[in-house]
C-alpha cells in the first residue's frame, strides 16, 4: 500500500510541474520536461536501492538509513561513470587497425 501512495504522490508532483510550467505559454518546457525526468529517476532509483531493505519509515533512524542507502548507491553510481568516461577517453578511436607489422 506504501507503494500506491508514494506513486499517487509522484503523480501529482509531476502534474503539478507540468501545469505550472504549461500555463507560462511553454516558456519553460524543457525545464519542466527535466524536472519530471528527474523524479522519475529519483522516485525509480530510491525503490530500487531499498527494495529489500526492511527500511521502517516510522522512526527518524529508519529514514536516515534509507537515506544513507540512497546516497552511497548515487555516489557509486557517479564513480562508476566516471570510470567508464575515463576508459572510453583512454582508447584509441582513431580506426585504423594496426597490428604492429
Amino acid at each position: 500500500m506504501a507503494i500506491g501512495v508514494a506513486i499517487f504522490i509522484v503523480g501529482i508532483l509531476i502534474a503539478v510541474v507540468w501545469l505550472m510550467l504549461e500555463f507560462k505559454k511553454f516558456r519553460h518546457k524543457y525545464f519542466a520536461i527535466f524536472l519530471i525526468v528527474l523524479i522519475l529517476f529519483t522516485y525509480l532509483s530510491f525503490t530500487y536501492v531499498i527494495r529489500g531493505k526492511n527500511v521502517d519509515f516510522g522512526t527518524v533512524s529508519g529514514v536516515i538509513n534509507a537515506g544513507k542507502l540512497y546516497l552511497s548507491w548515487l555516489g557509486s553510481l557517479f564513480g562508476n561513470l566516471k570510470f567508464i568516461t575515463s576508459n572510453a577517453v583512454k582508447m584509441d578511436w582513431s580506426g585504423q587497425n594496426s597490428t604492429g607489422g
